[in-house]
């Protein structure tokens, strides 16, 4: 599997996930790194065939269509977003590419539209986890109460040793796991629903 996490211009990430032997690749997020991706994928003979939203806003939109010009990508979101898409997801669905299976694990909170991306140990966790943090909730659409939900009933449920990787370089380190988000990051204390809601108020 061919992997890498790209920061070009400000803080946002943008990753490439491909399967080496069939030469296929996603790009997620492309934010304003599109032409990054489009130089890393060339290099490196990589057929980018989807470009994945973890959800609608436009810090982690704005390039999809230069990379879906320059190898006619599909543009796959949540079946919520408001994205100009041309492949919807919800939970649980696969999206294939090439040999690697990327799940898609559904994280409303930040956005109503909000997804996170497993696959081969890695989460790709747009603005739902951040290393240290997670994701806005005073913004239209939000919700404190599916962002709890999201972290504590889907997230910190899964293997400790998963490595997590955010849609924004606002840590100490570019990526984390789950098992030190769980003991370092102050987001996800042990709180109630209600404490968690007033938490975020204050935050």
């Amino acid at each position: 599997m061919f992997f890498k996490q790209l920061k070009h211009v400000g803080d946002n990430f943008s990753y490439i996930v491909a399967d080496k032997e069939t030469g296929e690749a996603a790009a997620i997020d492309p934010s304003f790194n599109g032409e990054e991706i489009v130089q890393l994928a060339t290099k490196n003979g990589l057929n980018v065939r989807y470009v994945i939203n973890t959800h609608h806003h436009s810090d982690h939109t704005m390039d999809n269509l230069k990379v879906k010009s320059c190898f006619g990508s599909k543009i796959v979101a949540h079946k919520l977003s408001n994205v100009k898409k041309d492949i919807e997801v919800a939970e649980g669905d696969i999206i294939k590419v090439g040999k690697v299976d990327i799940k898609v694990i559904y994280t409303p909170g930040h956005t109503p539209d909000s997804i996170c991306l497993l696959f081969d140990g890695k989460l790709i966790t747009g603005d739902t986890l951040f290393v240290g943090e997670c994701g806005r909730t005073d913004l239209p659409g939000s919700s404190s109460v599916e962002m709890y939900n999201s972290l504590f009933d889907k997230l910190m449920k899964l293997d400790d040793g998963i490595e997590v990787y955010p849609g924004h370089d606002y840590g100490s380190k570019p990526h984390s796991t789950i098992g030190e988000e769980k003991r370092t990051n102050y987001v996800l204390e042990e709180r109630s629903l209600e404490e968690f809601v007033e938490f975020m108020k204050e935050s």
